[in-house]
C-alpha cells in the first residue's frame, strides 16, 4: 500500500489506515523515538500516541506544504519529546515556593522566536551533509555512535564534523567562532 492510500484511509477514518501506517512507517517512527525515550514501555506507548495524533491531525497534512515523511517524523519527534518532558516532570521533586517563576516573559518569547528564525536561516546555508549531521544529532537526538555507524564514518570524524558545523553556525550567527 502506498503513502496516498494510507493517507486516504486515515482521512476516511478507516482503522485499516492506522494498521498500514504502523506496518509501513512503524520502523521509521521507532527509529526516531528510540534515542529520545529509554524505556521500551515508553517507546511503545509513544508509538501508540503518535498513531493517535496522526489520526486526529491528518487533516492538517497538506502535501503542498511538505512531504508526508517530514510531517510524520515531526509529529513522531514532538510526541516523543513531550513524553520525555512529562516523564522528567513526573520524577522532578517539589519546587520550593521561593524559587523564581520559569514562565517566559513576552520579551523572552520574541527573542527566542528571532533566534530560532536566525538559526533556521543559518542551517539552510550549510551543505547537505552538514545539515544531515546537524539534524541527526540535535533534532533527532541520535547518538554520535549511531550517526557514525549509519553514515560510515569513524566516531572521531563525526565529532570533528559536528564541531566544525557548530563553529560555522556560531560564526554565521555572530557569536564567537573560536573555542
Amino acid at each position: 500500500m502506498n503513502e496516498q492510500e494510507i493517507i486516504s484511509l486515515i482521512r476516511l477514518r478507516d482503522e485499516k489506515g492506522i494498521e498500514e501506517l504502523l506496518t509501513h512507517y512503524g520502523p521509521l517512527m521507532r527509529y526516531i523515538i528510540a534515542p529520545i525515550l529509554q524505556s521500551p514501555e515508553d517507546r511503545e506507548e509513544c508509538l501508540s500516541d503518535v498513531a493517535m495524533r496522526v489520526w486526529e491531525k491528518i487533516n492538517y497534512f497538506d502535501p503542498k506544504q511538505g512531504k508526508w515523511t517530514a510531517w510524520l517524523t515531526a509529529i513522531t519527534r514532538n510526541t516523543a519529546l513531550n513524553r520525555a518532558r512529562k516523564n522528567a516532570a513526573d520524577t522532578a521533586q517539589e519546587i520550593p515556593p521561593e524559587m523564581p517563576s520559569r514562565e517566559i516573559t513576552p520579551e523572552e518569547s520574541v527573542l527566542k522566536k528571532e533566534r530560532a528564525a536566525a538559526l533556521t536561516r543559518a542551517i539552510k546555508q550549510l551543505s547537505s551533509n552538514e545539515q544531515t549531521l546537524f539534524y541527526r544529532k540535535y533534532y533527532y537526538m541520535q547518538s554520535t555512535e549511531q550517526i557514525a555507524s549509519e553514515m560510515g564514518f569513524s566516531l572521531r570524524a563525526v565529532e570533528g564534523k559536528l564541531y566544525r558545523v557548530k563553529k560555522k553556525l556560531r560564526k554565521m550567527l555572530g557569536g564567537e567562532a573560536d573555542d
